[in-house]
This record gives structure tokens, C-alpha cells and sequence, in this order.
């Protein structure tokens, strides 16, 4: 049994991949289990996993509980994601003799404290194997890391649909992810194309009121599903990042970035395969970029829209799938010490 652990209190990048985690492991028919650390209360990730068929467990957040639902599950591998798990995950399974290994999927340190746990984070991790969703990420760790990108399931390329251009923002609404940026964009481009903002966060009540006339909010939706019908082109003007997920469930549905030149969104883009890439700062750099790559996709005729979105798709296929990326996935585990890899 391999246990994926993390703290988590609602969905995001760690979630969704924790999820196709899960669901490729059992798809190789290798038993595995969702454990969250803690109870956080009303949780939208909950019902998502319920919906998809995947078995989970909610400890009680402290040291002995972990332990013993490892004893008790028969975990052969503990596999952590995030600081909280990460720290907890790593000192209770190398007491329990249990092989470990952890993912670092943070491009950015947080602000104080929880920076320090990060920290914590990182230098615990000669504890277990360690795995870096980016080359910057394991640039920075103290102790290396396999690098395996962040990964997701791949269908068939949905058909486009004639209609005005939808353009788009998917994340935290918080100053690293620059949806502020975003924001002035479409007010810079108001009338040429419907804009989108899709997610919460400290920076919403302002942006909301300055741009509302130019950008839907909607909000934070608790099945990320419903939000790709929305968009023909994803815009990722991060000022601090690592492999969001959303970038790879975009091209994975044909749909292509504008994303800023930083963590791992160049090695998803691909020299232009999936998109366009901007300068990461300063502010009016960023912007002026956003502008032309928008303009740019903007005054492609159908054809060549059609033929961008193909070359989104098939990147994702080829480089994100989760498929492709299992057996680098079981190859660290059995570094680490899974018997059954």
C-alpha cells in the first residue's frame, strides 16, 4: 500500500495532483490510499475524490495518530506533499521503518511563519527520497531531487468553439500569481475579448471593484472541471511560480498560455509549441508582453488558432501525461525502498 499524505483545507495545485497521483497508481493496479493529516472542516476536495471513485482517510493532525494508520493500512511507502506533511510524514515514517518520499511543489517562499516551515521543510529532506516538480525548485533544495514534472491525465482534444475570444486567469488572488496584472490587461484590451477570473484570495474585494465592468469573477469553484468550457487562452503572469497545474490542464484541452518566463512554465510552453512567454518583471515589462502575445493570438484566423491549440494538445501528451511520467514516479519510489515498484 503507498499512502499519499498531505494537509490540505480545500483544492489546489497539490490536490489536483494528488489526485491523478491516485488515480494512476490504481490504474497500474498498485493499491494506494489519500491520507489527509487533519480535519479542516468542510472540504470541497472531499466530495471530488468521493465523486472519482478514491479511497481517502482524515487523521487527527498529531504524530502518534500518523504513526499508527501507517501500521494499521500496511503502508509499504509513504509519499508527502507539502511543508506540514513533509516534516510530520518523513519523522514518523523513518521511526515505523516505512520507506518515504517527498514531493516539492512550492516555487516561492510564503511570508512569515510560514516560510520557516518551509525552510524546516526543505532541510528535513535527506529523511527520504525527494522529488522537485521544477529544475528552479530543485535548484534551491539542500539536498537535490529527482525531477519529475507535474503530470495529468490526457483525452482527446476537445472540439473549438465559434465564438468571441475568452481569455482567462486560473489561481490564488494573491500578489506571487499577479492577477492584478491580469486585470490590466483586460482593461488594456476591453472589447476585443471576454475576460475571466477564476479564483479567490486577499487581492479579489479590490481587483473586483476597479475591474468589474472588464473582468467576470467567478469566484472559486470546487470542480476545476467547469472551468475550462470557459477559456480559448490561459494567462499566467506570475511574479513567483513553479509548474502550476493549471497550465497543464489547459494544454491539455488545446488550450494555449501567455505565461511569464519563471519555474517551469518555459519547459511546458516549449520554445513556443503551447504558447508565449513574458517577462516575469518588472510590472510594466510583464504587461507590455502580455499585450503583444494577446494581440498576437488575437489576429490569428481560425485556422492558425486551430493549429496552436493542436500543438498545446499534443505537448501535454507528450511531455505531462501521467502515463508518461509513472515510471520516473516508481522508479523513485524503488530508489526509496518500495518493495512492490
Amino acid at each position: 500500500m503507498i499512502t499519499l499524505l498531505l494537509d490540505s483545507s480545500g483544492i489546489g495545485g497539490i490536490e489536483t495532483h494528488v489526485a491523478v497521483l491516485a488515480e494512476t497508481l490504481r490504474g497500474a493496479n498498485i493499491p494506494c490510499e489519500i491520507v489527509f493529516l487533519a480535519d479542516h472542516g468542510q472540504n470541497p476536495f472531499h466530495r471530488q475524490l468521493q465523486d472519482r471513485g478514491l479511497p481517502f482517510s482524515i487523521l487527527k493532525g498529531g504524530y502518534s495518530g500518523l504513526r499508527s494508520h501507517l501500521k494499521a493500512a500496511g503502508t509499504q511507502l509513504l509519499h508527502t506533499h507539502g511543508y506540514k506533511a513533509g516534516i510530520l510524514g518523513r519523522i514518523a515514517a523513518r521511526l515505523s521503518g516505512v520507506p518515504v518520499v517527498s514531493t516539492y511543489h512550492a516555487g516561492e517562499r510564503a511570508p512569515f511563519p510560514v516560510n520557516l516551515y518551509q525552510i524546516l521543510d526543505a532541510w528535513t529532506g535527506f529523511l527520504g527520497g525527494r522529488i522537485a516538480v521544477s529544475k528552479p525548485i530543485a535548484s534551491k533544495l539542500p539536498f537535490g531531487a529527482t525531477l519529475i514534472p507535474n503530470f495529468i491525465a490526457v483525452g482527446a482534444l476537445p472540439p473549438r468553439q465559434e465564438r468571441p475570444a475568452q481569455i482567462g486567469f486560473v489561481g490564488r488572488l494573491s500578489a506571487e500569481k499577479a492577477p492584478d496584472r491580469f486585470c490590466a490587461l483586460a482593461e488594456r484590451l476591453a472589447g476585443r475579448a471576454h475576460f475571466h477570473l477564476f479564483g479567490d484570495g486577499p487581492m479579489r474585494a479590490e481587483l473586483e471593484v476597479r475591474y468589474g465592468k472588464r473582468v467576470r469573477f467567478h469566484g472559486f469553484l470546487t470542480d476545476p472541471q467547469r472551468i475550462w468550457p470557459y477559456l480559448d487562452l490561459l494567462v499566467i503572469p506570475s511574479r513567483a511560480e513553479g509548474l502550476p497545474m493549471a497550465a497543464l490542464e489547459a494544454i491539455s484541452r488545446g488550450i494555449p498560455l501567455v505565461a511569464s518566463e519563471i519555474g517551469a512554465l518555459p519547459d511546458v510552453i516549449g520554445r513556443g509549441k503551447a504558447g508565449w512567454l513574458i517577462p516575469a518583471e518588472p510590472d510594466e515589462a510583464a504587461i507590455a508582453g502580455g499585450m503583444k502575445a494577446i494581440e498576437t493570438w488575437l489576429g490569428f484566423p481560425p485556422a492558425t488558432r486551430d493549429f496552436l491549440s493542436k500543438n498545446a494538445h499534443a505537448r501535454a501528451a507528450a511531455e505531462f501525461s501521467a502515463s508518461a511520467a509513472l515510471p520516473a514516479v516508481l522508479a523513485a519510489y524503488r530508489k526509496a525502498g518500495y518493495p512492490a515498484a
